[in-house]
C-alpha cells in the first residue's frame, strides 16, 4: 500500500464512519478501486478504533457525566443523577443485544450478504428508510430523561441490523431512535455514544487478526497515518454531520445511497465475495 492509498483510505473510512451511507460499502469499493484484500478485518477495526477516539474527544463531556452520574447514583442514590445512570443502562442494555443478536444474524447469514449485489440493496434499504422517517414520521418529544427500556431495545435491535454490509450503523439507530419517539438531538447523541462500546467490542472479537502479516502488507507507516486520517477526519464528520443535521434533511444522505447501491451493482463483479464483517 502506498502513503496516497493509506490517506484515501483514511478519509473515506473517518467521512464516512458516521454518516448514514455505510461505511462498510465504501471500504469496500475502496479495496476494490485499488485492488486490495486485506487479510482478516484488523485494518478495517483499526481504523474504526481511530473514529472512536474521534466520537470520544467530541463528547468527552457527554460521556464523562453519563459514566459519573451512573456510579454515584449507584453509590448515593441521588435523584440528580437519576437520568444519566438509566441513560448508562440504556446504552449497555442496546449494546448487549447488539452484540448477542448481531453475532448470532452474522453467522445464519454468512457469505451470502456479501456479494455486491446484496450490499446494492442493502443500501437502498438504507435510502429508503432515511426517506420514510424524513417525509412520513415526525419527531418525538422524548429525551434522555423520559425514554424508556423499550426505546433502548427498538434501537438495540435495529443497530443489529448493521451487521449487514450496506446498512448503516449510523443510520439505523438514528432512524429506530426517531421511530421510538426520540426528539433529533438526543437521537443524534444516543446514535454516537453507542458507537464506542460496538466499535470496542469488535475490536476485542477481531484482536486475533491484527498480526505481523497484518503489518508488513499494510505497513508501519501507513498503519499510523491512515489511523492519524482517519481521527481527524471523523472529527471533521461528526461536527458536519451535527451541523447538517440542524438545517437540512436525511434525504439527501438517501438519494447518496441510491447513487452508491448504483455503482455497487453496475460496476462489481456480482459473484464477488466481498470480505466485509
Amino acid at each position: 500500500m502506498s502513503l496516497i492509498e493509506a490517506i484515501i483510505f483514511g478519509i473515506i473510512q473517518g467521512i464516512t464512519e458516521f454518516l448514514p451511507v455505510s461505511s462498510t460499502a465504501h471500504i469496500v469499493i475502496t479495496q476494490l478501486i485499488f485492488g486490495y484484500t486485506f487479510p482478516g478485518l484488523a485494518f478495517e477495526i483499526f481504523l474504526h478504533i481511530a473514529s472512536v477516539f474521534a466520537v470520544i474527544l467530541y463528547f468527552w463531556r457527554d460521556l464523562w457525566n453519563v459514566i459519573s452520574g451512573f456510579f454515584r447514583f449507584l453509590m448515593k442514590r441521588s435523584s440528580e443523577d437519576r437520568t444519566q445512570f438509566y441513560f448508562g443502562i440504556y446504552i449497555l442494555i442496546a449494546t448487549a443485544i447488539t452484540g448477542v443478536l448481531g453475532k448470532i444474524l452474522s453467522d445464519m447469514t454468512a457469505e451470502s450478504i456479501k456479494t455486491p449485489p446484496f450490499i446494492a440493496g442493502a443500501l437502498v434499504v438504507t435510502g429508503i428508510s432515511l426517506i420514510f422517517i424524513e417525509r412520513f414520521h415526525k419527531t418525538g418529544p422524548k429525551n434522555e430523561g423520559t425514554m424508556t427500556i423499550w426505546d433502548s431495545i427498538i434501537v438495540g435491535l435495529g443497530q443489529t441490523l448493521a451487521v449487514i454490509p450496506g446498512i448503516s450503523r449510523s443510520g439505523s439507530t438514528l432512524v429506530v431512535s426517531l421511530l421510538a419517539g426520540l426528539n433529533r438531538e438526543t437521537a443524534v447523541r444516543y446514535s454516537f455514544l453507542l458507537a464506542i462500546p460496538v466499535i470496542l467490542g469488535s475490536t476485542v472479537l477481531a484482536i486475533e487478526d491484527f498480526s505481523a502479516e497484518m503489518l508488513s502488507y499494510i505497513g508501519t507507516l501507513n498503519l499510523i497515518v491512515s489511523f492519524i486520517i482517519t481521527f481527524i477526519f471523523s472529527l471533521i464528520g461528526i461536527i458536519w454531520l451535527i451541523q447538517f443535521l440542524k438545517k437540512s434533511k436525511l434525504i439527501y444522505f438517501a438519494i447518496y445511497c441510491f447513487i452508491v447501491a448504483i455503482l455497487v451493482y453496475t460496476m462489481i463483479d456480482p459473484n464477488t465475495i466481498m470480505d466485509v464483517e
